[in-house]
């Protein structure tokens, strides 16, 4: 998930599209916090860890 928002963040930065901008960081955000809670040992989706 971080991988394909920097993606979109990247694409949305060159084609000046602000909507894939916005995806982008959302995406980001989400991953970010997923991968926080997955690497203090908190169940994330059922699971122990998230990759």
């Amino acid at each position: 998930m971080i991988v394909l928002g920097v993606i979109l963040l990247i694409i949305g930065l060159i084609a000046g599209i602000s909507i894939l901008w916005t995806i982008g960081i959302i995406l980001l955000a989400i991953g970010a916090v997923l991968w926080v809670l997955g690497a203090v040992g908190h169940a994330v989706g059922g699971r122990r860890h998230y990759w």
